[in-house]
């Protein structure tokens, strides 16, 4: 029997099965027999190797009758629901106005908070200009396409931001409320 490689690799049976296979296909079916009943009785009778999937496959291209049979585990293909007219969704919407309050989600219009900002002077270098010590407090970026700069302005202690976006990020009362300390490492025994 000649084969046919798929893209993936994986071997499946060519669709050009012979006049024989056909009419064996035909009898099996008229016979009651499932689609794994067929593909069975083929491969038995002419040394064959095709799938119950091969079966169905063949059985449509034949048009021998719907592809799920009784005692067959597939499940049939629902039929598309009409979608609905304009003017069908406008009676719907008159219909159902009081309980769309329900499921519709009320948002009420908050203000925005008004964002902080500092009196820093960036220098706006680029991420490939920035040296150790320098501010990493990044600008733009907001739009498409738009470049990201960084601040550029000299760090503030061991931070990664200059002294103005320090307090900015941090709050302006923020020292550091966690002393940083040398913890002595332990040596923990595999049991």
């Amino acid at each position: 029997m000649p084969r046919a490689t798929a893209t993936t690799g994986r071997s499946m049976e060519s669709t050009n099965w012979p006049p024989a296979h056909s009419d064996a296909l035909r009898k099996y079916f008229a016979l009651g027999m499932s689609y794994a009943e067929i593909a069975r009785a083929i491969n038995a009778e002419f040394n064959t190797s095709y799938s119950r999937c091969a079966a169905i496959g063949r059985a449509r291209r034949l048009g021998l009758g719907a592809a799920c049979r009784s005692g067959e585990a597939t499940t049939p293909i629902p039929a598309p629901t009409p979608r609905p007219r304009p003017q069908d969704l406008h009676k719907l919407r008159e219909r159902y106005k009081a309980m769309a309050k329900w499921f519709v989600p009320f948002f009420e219009q908050v203000d925005a908070p008004k964002l902080r900002c500092v009196d820093a002077d960036p220098l706006h270098l680029s991420l490939l200009a920035l040296e150790t010590g320098d501010c990493r407090y990044p600008y733009g970026g907001d739009e498409e396409g738009e470049a990201i700069t960084f601040c550029g302005r000299p760090k503030y202690g061991s931070s990664s931001y200059c002294t103005a976006h320090f307090h900015l990020t941090r709050g302006a009362d923020a020292a550091s409320q966690r002393p940083v300390g040398a913890a002595a490492p332990r040596v923990v025994e595999a049991a």
